[in-house]
C-alpha cells in the first residue's frame, strides 16, 4: 500500500469528492422536498351552487383587466349543453362599464378545472385562445372562491358579498402563500357598486 505525501494527497482528494457528492445529494433532497407542488382544482364543485355572480376581492394584475378600476364581478351561467358562460364586468377609471363574455368547458369532465376562451365559438379551435380557469379554493358554503391557472400566473379571490372580512381574507392569503402563490402582488379591488357611482355612470355604453 502506498504511503507518504502522495497517498495522503490521494486520500484527501477522494474524501473531497465524496463530500462534494454528499453535498449535491443533500441539496437535491432539499430541492425535492421544497419543490412547488402542482396546482390542483378543488375535489368537488357543484356548478349549480357555484353559478351566479361573484364579486372580485383581489387579483393578480393581468392584461384582460388592465383597464378595470373598480366594481369587478364575474357571473357564471351553466348552459343546457354543459358549457359555462362567464361574464366579466368592471368599471374603468372613466366610469365606463366594460364587459367581456367567455365560454368555458370542463377539462376531463371536472367542473373545477375549466378551459376558458373569450374568442367567438367559431374561432375556438385556434391555438392559444383558451386559458386555464381552475377553482383552487372554495368555502364549504360557497361564500368565497379562489380561481387560478395551472402556472400560478393568474389569480382571483372572489366573494358572494362585495367584501370579505379581514380574518377570512388573511386566512385565504396565508393558505395561498403556503402553496407558493405570489400573493405579495395581489391588488385589492374596490367595490363601490353602481348605485354609488355618479348618476350618469350607469348610462355609459358597454365597452366589450
Amino acid at each position: 500500500m502506498p504511503t507518504g505525501p502522495l497517498a495522503t494527497a490521494g486520500l484527501s482528494a477522494a474524501i473531497g469528492k465524496l463530500a462534494g457528492v454528499a453535498a449535491a445529494m443533500a441539496a437535491l433532497a432539499v430541492g425535492m422536498a421544497t419543490a412547488t407542488p402542482p396546482v390542483q382544482g378543488v375535489e368537488k364543485l357543484d356548478m349549480s351552487r357555484y353559478e351566479g355572480t361573484w364579486f372580485e376581492v383581489a387579483r393578480l394584475p393581468n392584461k384582460l383587466q388592465e383597464r378595470c378600476s373598480h366594481d369587478v364581478t364575474a357571473t357564471y351561467r351553466l348552459d343546457p349543453g354543459g358549457a359555462v358562460t362567464v361574464l366579466n364586468r368592471c368599471v374603468d377609471a372613466d366610469e365606463r362599464v366594460r364587459v367581456a363574455v367567455g365560454r368555458a368547458t370542463a377539462l376531463d369532465g371536472d367542473p373545477a378545472r375549466l378551459r376558458l376562451s373569450y374568442m367567438p365559438e367559431w374561432l375556438s379551435w385556434w391555438p392559444g385562445t383558451h386559458s386555464d380557469h381552475w377553482v383552487v379554493m372554495l368555502d364549504e358554503d360557497y361564500r368565497y372562491a379562489v380561481v387560478s391557472d395551472a402556472t400560478r400566473s393568474a389569480l382571483w379571490i372572489l366573494s358572494r358579498a362585495p367584501s370579505l372580512d379581514a380574518r377570512t381574507y388573511d386566512g385565504i392569503v396565508s393558505r395561498l402563500r403556503a402553496q407558493r402563490y405570489p400573493v405579495d402582488q395581489l391588488v385589492l379591488t374596490p367595490q363601490r357598486l353602481l348605485e354609488e357611482l355618479k348618476p350618469d355612470a350607469a348610462r355609459h355604453p358597454l365597452i366589450v
